[in-house]
């Protein structure tokens, strides 16, 4: 019985790399998706990069300059101040960036991730209190609790980096730290929910297949079985379901800096250049300063769902 465990528990990752051979393959051969993704990374690469691509700071102010139209030096005209925009709108894609990087990495990567494996796996307790607290969360709406949460407890934490400011004498509340970490917490919470349920109904799935029984029948661990083993053999729908929440985080950040609670002055955010310019006497005078953070924001969201189709066709094995 133990070798017939064995044999079975050695053989099982061929499968799993075949299938990832596949959908690569079958991504690389959307023409479409490339693209898409090819000017995501060009957009984010700018916005990491901004310092070195951009020529002018994003808080320079010239008032001689203020409201012009686009022209060779600033390319996207200026807004009130005299800010070049397209420095601006490249460092709030940096502000995009960040903040969802840093929601789906501790949101639906690690906490919905650990959540719906445990869920899954062992199910039970565990499974009846993390499917419940989930289901409370997600019974209201979503942007009422951050909003809730975001005034709740950005002063304490705008507090406390300020007096890690006054230790290292660095100026990091006006780099906007205190509101990456607050924006990105806020949108992390509520956000894991969705990934658990998924990773929970793959879990369920998987842990009858006879890779994981055969990994019982010679003593492997519970946590290893969970992250060497089911995990690889889950993770084409959780790339699903990442590239196609990549989208939402990225508008929840612009809607939020819109409403007024988001990413505050002067660091520069697409959803704050949008509620800044956002009347019709604006778009009447001086097109410009809304049209070009619109347009930035709608290319961003178009490509990202574009994109989420592409790698659904790739890696759903019910598409091919």
């Amino acid at each position: 019985m133990r070798e017939e465990a064995e044999l079975v528990f050695t053989a099982a990752p061929r499968g799993n790399r075949s299938y990832w051979v596949i959908s690569v393959k079958r991504l690389l051969r959307k023409k479409l998706g490339l693209a898409c993704l090819s000017i995501i990374l060009l957009m984010y690469g700018a916005g990491i990069l901004s310092p070195l691509v951009t020529p002018y700071d994003y808080n320079d102010q010239n008032l001689a300059e203020a409201k012009q139209g686009p022209s060779f030096g600033h390319p996207f005209g200026t807004d009130r101040l005299g800010r070049d925009i397209l420095t601006r709108i490249i460092y709030g894609l940096r502000t995009t960036v960040i903040i969802t990087v840093i929601t789906l990495i501790t949101g639906s990567l690690v906490l919905g991730i650990s959540m719906g494996l445990v869920a899954g796996y062992f199910g039970k307790i565990y499974d009846t209190i993390i499917m419940r607290v989930g289901e409370v969360t997600s019974a209201f709406p979503e942007i009422f609790l951050v909003l809730i949460f975001i005034a709740t407890i950005k002063p304490p934490i705008t507090d406390w980096v300020r007096g890690i400011e006054d230790t290292l004498g660095i100026d990091i509340v006006k780099l906007g730290v205190a509101d990456y970490l607050v924006l990105s917490l806020a949108l992390a919470i509520f956000s894991w929910f969705g990934m658990a349920r998924l990773v929970r109904g793959q879990v369920l799935q998987a842990r009858e297949n006879q890779y994981v029984e055969a990994a019982r029948a010679i003593g492997v661990t519970s946590p290893s079985i969970l992250f060497r083993h089911v995990l690889p053999n889950i993770m084409g729908p959780i790339i699903v379901l990442v590239s196609a929440g990549l989208a939402g985080v990225a508008g929840s950040e612009v809607f939020l800096s819109f409403l007024g609670i988001g990413v505050q002055p002067p660091t520069p955010s697409l959803g704050l250049m949008i509620f800044e310019n956002a009347s019709i006497s604006v778009l009447r005078t001086n097109p410009h300063l809304l049209l070009f953070p619109v347009g930035t924001l709608t290319l961003l969201l178009f490509t990202f769902n574009l994109l989420g189709d592409a790698v659904n066709d790739a890696f759903n094995p019910r598409a091919r």
